[in-house]
């Protein structure tokens, strides 16, 4: 997203993806600063590089293994996160927890999933002592299989363990919020308290449903073929926004189909839409080609940031853009070579945490780094 998105597969798609060109909107048309890869000197911000304007400041969380989808508790003081870091006694990706000024280097933080089956996409309930998350852990105790290609193509899987689980911070489950068979997952909760948005299988595709915190009314909100995922509320909970693969063609829609029988999408080509929380006025937002996601509104609601590498040459860099609520004044927000994605901002908009490969001593670690943000 991601929002199920394992982040090994994304760091093999940086490092060999092919060229894929903008299909709508070329390089031209699009007016974003070029600049090196090349770290501000400063003994507090040697992580910013000198385009990032929207930096005051740049924290590293985490330092090794991979770290994404870190999510803010309602209040700002700590956040939940994914991780397969060895040193911490994980065979696949499980949901750990940090207060929002802590640093893990040496020191693991405490584990609040189950330590079984596979994890992915937590998000803190309202009142700060709960979260949801989904898990493989009813299928298998083990980590499921991570399949990376099909036929020389890059796939997901889609693992139809997956469930939706609500846990208190200390790693119990207190209840399970979904029993369909097939995927459920991605889950994320509206800023007004009230409503998750998540993603399924149960209609035979991949589509959006919103229900209650309890798990009750649970409504279908997207209806078009393709995967819909990696959802989030605007700050007011009236519009969210989400990452799509949308076939068209004969062949393109076979392949979907194919893969999804299989359990199994292809991630290359995704665009952003945007729609009302309850489905209606849902609109393209993006035609940049190449993947367009892990979208988050910035705090006023009326911005999109995200993640893109439709200027890519080669399949990456991937870094993060602007973008207006009408599709227009796209702009570049960081300036890597390697991977910036899952952007997340505080609920009072002071503070960004996003995932990246930056600081890496050119390896594959992807790691949790926290700006303060400046408009």
């Amino acid at each position: 997203m991601m929002r199920y998105i394992h982040i090994v597969i994304l760091t093999l798609i940086l490092m060999s993806c092919k060229t894929q060109q903008a299909t709508k909107l070329t390089k031209a048309e699009v007016p974003i600063v070029k600049t090196e890869n090349k770290a501000i000197e400063s003994t507090n911000d040697s992580l910013i590089f000198p385009e990032e304007k929207y930096f005051k400041s740049l924290r590293q969380v985490t330092f090794r293994g991979d770290n994404a989808e870190a999510y803010w508790s309602f209040d700002d003081k700590q956040l939940v996160f994914q991780s397969n870091n060895k040193k911490w006694n994980v065979s696949c990706d499980q949901m750990f927890l940090m207060n929002a000024d802590e640093t893990f280097d040496s020191i693991a933080p405490p584990m609040i999933s189950t330590g079984k089956g596979r994890t992915t996409c937590a998000y803190f309930l309202p009142d700060n002592k709960h979260i949801i998350y989904a898990s493989t852990h009813l299928g298998a105790d083990e980590c499921p299989e991570t399949p990376l290609r099909k036929e020389g193509k890059y796939i997901w899987p889609i693992y139809d363990t997956y469930d939706i689980f609500v846990a208190d911070l200390k790693g119990n489950i207190v209840k399970q919020l979904t029993n369909e068979k097939g995927y459920d997952a991605e889950p994320t909760v509206s800023p007004k308290g009230d409503k998750i948005v998540f993603t399924s299988t149960r209609s035979g595709d991949l589509e959006l449903y919103t229900m209650n915190i309890d798990g009750s009314d649970v409504k279908q909100i997207t209806f078009e073929l393709g995967y819909d995922g990696g959802a989030f509320f605007s700050p007011d909970g009236t519009k969210i926004i989400f990452r799509s693969s949308r076939p068209k063609t004969e062949k393109e829609i076979k392949e979907y189909k194919d893969l999804l029988a299989e359990g199994l999408v292809q991630p290359t080509e995704m665009e952003l839409y945007i729609c009302n929380a309850d489905g209606s006025d849902l609109r393209q937002l993006t035609h940049l080609g190449n993947a367009n996601w892990s979208p988050f509104f910035h705090p006023s609601g009326k911005k999109i940031l995200f993640s893109s590498n439709f200027e890519a040459e080669r399949g990456f860099p991937f870094n993060l853009y602007l973008i207006d609520i009408d599709g227009k004044n796209l702009e570049r927000v960081t300036h890597g070579e390697t991977f910036d994605a899952f952007p997340v901002f505080s609920n009072d908009g002071k503070k960004l945490i996003f995932s990246s490969n930056r600081n890496n001593g050119g390896g594959h670690d992807t790691n949790l780094f926290i700006a303060e943000w400046q408009d």
